[in-house]
């Protein structure tokens, strides 16, 4: 029997004891990419990715029953973002170059994981840091001024509160399908425990798309479509999960597995957005929106003083006086920033809404050419399951209230 691991233990990746006192020792890739680097050599194919493996491996912390791993991609917002947003802060123009820089430099990252198709917790952490450092910000920068009163503190917490709470119903189930039993596979939930260091998908980039070729069948619970479809068994049928999916139902190749009534992955909550937490996220994103554009308001009013909120926003005279009053001005851009896009995100979950069409669903529509594109291209109209705006808000609203009609196994 194998005595336990003391909290500066840790069993590597390639399943030897370790420990962290040693994370320098027995570097043969390392050793080996510096010897190259030393003398002018090319590294060989692959050798930086060997690198970056063992140092992720090594990147832990003491912990009770061992040594835990460090997400990497959950170190540079802790880091970067309060060192940029103090640079910003400096100047005028510092602010304009860091604020005009970070949304590129957030899409490029998205875009260059993007095709290596991992889960990564990057966008997470930034997000809940962003949270947690503007709040940070407001407390220590904006009050001690005496233009807030406490019951608008008060308003502001229970908003961030009701926002993560939310946001934590979002990150649970998003209405996964069942692995009829005997067809598990390794790699199902090798995607789990694999090394995050990419993404795949934001609101148009859905998860899916590519290994789900059509939605065909019946719609669970509203508005019956023919079900005599001599092809859908064949088009719903998951080659990676064995199973025939339900209508509207898609295999997100992030997570592993099939969800009910997949709308898309997420970067921002790094799980799928589906029948079980559709209405978390719309919530989560309602409330961030809500709090988001309360605490902008309360910001400018204490630093820009008599101005409205929009001409505050672009002419703020005194804002680079002091270096509080220029902190808290660079953050309410940065907020203001992330509240457009978010805005931009909870724009077209509520128009799809309207239309009764998933973001999966429309990305199919526009490859199979066989959708509208309505009110400028912010919504594709599928016509599939569009029964009247009532009709679609009923049937969201009710998303997840009744168990579904059969299980994965008993149609397989």
């Amino acid at each position: 029997m194998e005595e336990p691991l003391c909290c500066c233990e840790y069993v590597d990746r390639r399943g030897r004891r370790s420990h962290l006192a040693a994370c320098c020792c027995d570097c043969e890739e390392l050793d080996d990419g510096c010897d190259r680097w030393l003398t002018c050599k090319s590294l060989p194919p692959g050798a930086l990715e060997r690198i970056a493996d063992t140092i992720a491996d090594r990147l832990r912390v003491p912990w009770f029953s061992g040594a835990v791993k460090i997400n990497v991609s959950l170190v540079p917002p802790l880091v970067l973002l309060p060192v940029f947003l103090h640079v910003a802060a400096l100047h005028f123009l510092l602010g304009l170059i860091i604020l005009t820089s970070l949304p590129v430099v957030v899409l490029w990252y998205y875009y260059l994981t993007h095709r290596r198709k991992e889960r990564t917790l990057f966008f997470l952490s930034l997000g809940l840091f962003s949270l947690g450092y503007m709040y940070y910000v407001f407390l220590r920068e904006v009050v001690p001024r005496g233009h807030v009163e406490h019951s608008q503190v008060v308003t502001l917490t229970c908003g961030l509160i009701l926002m993560l709470a939310a946001l934590s119903r979002a990150k649970k189930d998003p209405g996964y399908l069942p692995i009829p039993a005997g067809n598990e596979k390794p790699s199902h939930q090798g995607l789990h425990n694999k090394s995050i260091r990419g993404s795949f998908s934001g609101l148009h980039g859905i998860s899916g798309a590519a290994s789900s070729r059509a939605v065909n069948g019946e719609a669970k619970g509203y508005c019956r479509m023919s079900a005599e479809q001599p092809a859908g068994v064949k088009k719903d049928w998951c080659t990676k999960c064995q199973l025939v999916r339900p209508a509207r139902a898609g295999h997100c190749r992030l997570c592993g597995r099939c969800v009910r009534r997949l709308d898309h992955h997420c970067v921002w909550i790094n799980s799928c957005v589906g029948e079980q937490n559709h209405q978390a996220f719309i919530l989560a994103l309602s409330f961030f929106m809500l709090t988001s554009l309360y605490g902008i308001t309360l910001t400018l009013h204490a630093i820009c003083k008599g101005r409205s909120l929009f001409v505050a926003l672009f002419y703020c005279p005194g804002a680079y006086s002091d270096y509080s009053s220029a902190l808290s001005f660079t953050c309410v851009w940065y907020c203001a920033i992330v509240t457009a896009g978010m805005g931009y995100i909870l724009l077209i979950q509520l128009l799809n809404i309207s239309y009764n069409v998933t973001e999966r669903e429309a990305r199919l529509a526009l490859r199979d050419n066989t959708g509208r594109r309505l009110l400028g291209g912010l919504v594709i109209d599928t016509g599939q399951y569009n029964r009247g705006l009532l009709c679609n808000w009923g049937h969201f609203l009710s998303l997840g209230a009744s168990p579904p009609q059969r299980s994965a196994e008993d149609i397989v």
